[in-house]
């Protein structure tokens, strides 16, 4: 049976009561089960050296993700700026995707968070993406997504779970490893950083120890 939707997960899940520390050992004991699945299949088919290798060779990086993908998408953006230059969220208030599609060159990638119930208006964005000219890469779900037949690149995450919502363990895993390989390649990267921590040493930003 389909379970698509969180309500569907939970009716079929968690209405039946049980022990909070039997639920909790069933939660962990799938949560170790899906990292794993998920690191493995990285090691194997080298899905996410090929997605950091596009991002790195791009002039300008955009990330996006709607819906509880725009906090994957947040979390990406963020740490790939630490190391890389040009890097945006489209999170359609400050940074629109009408402005990202009115300038997309074909030095441009847009780093795409599709997962299930894929939503209507990351494809669209996707498609006029590479309409335009750009390159898309994407992290989601499953290898028949319909965002895979748009992106030149996609890592596919595992995110299997006995709770009402989809598990993002593993895909917060990915996103560490994309934004790491992406990192370690990119020229500048050291200086970037040891500027970030300057600036943010002259600031004051961080409690000291």
């Amino acid at each position: 049976m389909s379970l698509s939707s969180a309500g569907e997960r939970y009716r079929a899940r968690l209405q039946q009561r049980s022990l909070s520390s039997v639920l909790q050992q069933r939660v962990v004991d799938k949560e170790k089960e899906t990292l794993s699945v998920a690191l493995d299949r990285v090691l194997e088919d080298n899905s996410a050296i090929a997605l950091a290798g596009i991002v790195v060779a791009a002039r300008r990086r955009f990330v996006a993700g709607t819906g509880k993908s725009f906090a994957y998408a947040t979390l990406l953006a963020r740490d790939l700026s630490g190391g890389l230059a040009e890097v945006f969220l489209v999170d359609n208030n400050i940074i629109r995707s009408v402005e990202v599609l009115r300038e997309t060159k074909p030095t441009d990638v847009l780093v795409v968070f599709s997962f299930r119930r894929y939503r209507r208006d990351t494809i669209e964005l996707a498609e006029q993406f590479v309409a335009a000219g750009g390159t898309v890469v994407a992290i989601t779900d499953a290898e028949d997504s319909p965002i895979t037949a748009v992106a030149a690149s996609s890592i596919v995450v595992p995110t299997d779970s006995v709770s009402y919502a989809d598990s993002p363990t593993a895909i917060a895993a990915i996103i560490h490893l994309v934004a790491t390989l992406s990192t370690a390649s990119a020229k500048g990267a050291k200086r970037r950083l040891a500027e970030r921590d300057r600036i943010s040493n002259e600031l004051g930003i961080y409690l000291q120890d």
